[in-house]
């Protein structure tokens, strides 16, 4: 008898972008690999099933049913919707911030449901900040919303690419992640301190042993001047700052290496020894993965106590006032797929502790 599927909860994003399309897409598409759960409106994603595949099977499911008797075990012909209603008809590629809380709600269960054991995993389409500020609720993003959530002090984005294909093609997946994130560049130095980058390497270190199943990760850290200071002409932020705390986490075991100059980091001599590349700040690293796996890369939230990927764009308003069939759902593909791979690796991490 094969395994069951893993439960895998999608926050369908924002209403009237792309999200409830790519993500009724990829679950149909996957939906003999993995159990994928959508959490959103259940007569509007109903509707856009019909019309983008009258061959699409939906089943919806209350809330509170889900909490009286938990997730039933669908089968690969329906996918399973919990209904989340929204405040406000929906009309392609117009935000309305009447359904801003609704939004927001979907990741509240998301978080419940991985809790409760109900989901092994969330995957979130994009949704709109300005919406849910609209709606009058302070929101900076999904990655500090779904710290705050969890009560997590520090998490970390990482960007990945298309983990198939690396492996098809024998490189490494190219990961990414960031020291700092949505700061004003003349913010960043001030912003990157020694305990922080210890911090950052901890949780670099421990989910890629955890959730992605590498044993001895190896990190490439970034330095964050021109030619990474070259030593000390252009900047000792690599001198007092960066290298010190690379030096620490190599005697805490983690196995860091630089600082490196950034325009010449990212060559494949350097990347086919690296399980993931720390940048110092967002438009260093981010250009460099957007450019080799936009489309099919996925962001994923290191540190918190659950497994969160996500897709590598936004909501695509004026793709989704164009109607149904112009989005490209490889993304949220490969956040599924992601996802499923990371479940299965913290699975078999728990497994080898427990012997």
């Amino acid at each position: 008898m094969s395994a069951p599927r893993p439960a895998i909860a999608i926050t369908t994003g924002e209403p009237a972008g792309i999200g409830p399309e790519i993500s009724l897409r990829a679950a149909w598409a996957m939906r003999h690999e993995v159990n994928c759960v959508l959490l959103g409106d259940a007569a509007f994603l109903a509707l856009t099933a019909s019309e983008l595949d009258p061959d699409i099977q939906v089943a919806a499911l209350s809330v509170q049913a889900l909490r009286n008797g938990g997730l039933p075990q669908f089968g690969p012909g329906r996918i399973a919707i919990i209904d989340v209603p929204l405040d406000a008809h929906v009309v392609p590629g117009t935000l309305d911030p009447a359904n801003g809380r609704a939004v927001l709600a979907t990741l509240d269960l998301a978080v419940e449901g991985i809790a409760a054991g109900w989901f092994a995993a969330m995957v979130t389409a994009p949704l709109q900040k300005s919406t849910i500020n609209d709606a009058g609720v302070a929101f900076s993003g999904h990655t500090e919303y779904l710290a705050d959530k969890t009560g997590t002090p520090l998490v970390v984005m990482m960007l990945a690419g298309d983990t198939a294909a690396a492996a098809q093609s024998g490189d490494a997946p190219l990961r990414v992640a960031l020291a700092t994130t949505h700061l004003p560049l003349r913010a960043v130095p001030d912003a990157i301190t020694r305990d922080g980058l210890a911090r950052v390497l901890d949780i670099i270190d421990a989910d890629l042993k955890g959730k992605f199943g590498i044993a001895a990760p190896r990190i490439l850290v970034a330095g964050v001047n021109p030619h990474a200071g070259e030593n000390g002409y252009l900047g000792r932020e690599e001198i007092d700052t960066i290298a010190p705390a690379i030096e620490a986490a190599r005697a805490r075991g983690i196995d860091a290496r630089g600082p490196y100059p950034a325009d010449t980091l990212f060559q494949p001599k350097y990347l086919r020894d690296a399980d993931c590349v720390l940048a110092m700040y967002h438009d260093q690293g981010l250009p460099v993965l957007k450019h080799a796996t936009f489309g099919r890369g996925v962001n994923i939230t290191l540190g918190l106590p659950l497994i969160r990927t996500s897709v590598d764009h936004g909501t695509a308003l004026d793709l989704a006032a164009r109607g149904l069939g112009h989005a490209d759902g490889a993304s949220m593909q490969q956040a599924i797929r992601s996802a499923l791979q990371m479940v299965a690796a913290q699975r078999r991490a728990c497994a080898s502790d427990r012997t």
